[in-house]
């Protein structure tokens, strides 16, 4: 059976745990890292030596990195949908899957650190205000694709909504205003919809 070792309360752990629940395969999961300990652990490290979460165990793989555990669950797995059938939208769909992580993510980053894991006293607002100013065109960035195209790429959903649905879980989630994004709201109305992204899209931020 196929374990996952990380705490619900990382984007990262959200984005693997949603994948294997599209799967429909059966997966055992132990709470790791923050309060949880257990990454620093000799064990833990043989994993992943960086010490971070998440990492799946799959029989004899043992993979850390959140979107290249998606990948693999999609691969192993094609009966589940995830993988885009031809190359090319395979390949747009890892390069949206890149953008999450490589820009998406960090734009966001402080104004989610300061918001929910940042006593009040102790909030910067200016770093909320330079998070918002730069997670608003990228949003906007959004809005545009998904005007034209029902899910992230071609007309089925597949393993790029995943980290892109729980990078935007994270954002709505914010207590600030924000915009609206009518093309944006109804992909993420239809994410949540889904049974897989039960115990990911409805979980408080934390």
């Amino acid at each position: 059976m196929m374990h996952i070792w990380g705490r619900l309360s990382s984007i990262n752990v959200r984005k693997v745990i949603w994948a294997a629940q599209e799967t429909g395969e059966p997966f055992e999961r132990t709470d790791a890292g923050a309060a949880f300990g257990i990454v620093k652990t000799a064990d833990y490290l043989r994993m992943n030596p960086h010490g971070l979460v998440p990492v799946l165990q799959d029989g004899d793989a043992t993979l850390w990195e959140s979107n290249v555990i998606v990948r693999y669950l999609a691969a192993r797995f094609p009966h589940c949908g995830l993988l885009p059938a031809s190359l090319t939208l395979r390949f747009e769909a890892e390069q949206w899957m890149d953008w999450q992580q490589t820009t998406f993510n960090g734009a966001g980053r402080d104004a989610f650190i300061q918001w929910i894991r940042t006593p009040a006293e102790q909030r910067n607002p200016e770093l909320i205000a330079r998070s918002v100013a730069a997670t608003e065109p990228l949003l906007g960035l959004l809005e545009e694709h998904l005007s034209g195209n029902e899910w992230m790429v071609g007309d089925r959903f597949s393993m790029a909504d995943i980290p892109l649905g729980c990078e935007i879980h994270r954002w709505f989630g914010l207590p600030q205003p924000r915009r609206s994004w009518p093309h944006l709201e109804r992909w993420y109305v239809a994410l949540c919809a889904r049974p897989a992204s039960r115990g990911v899209l409805d979980l408080q931020l934390s």
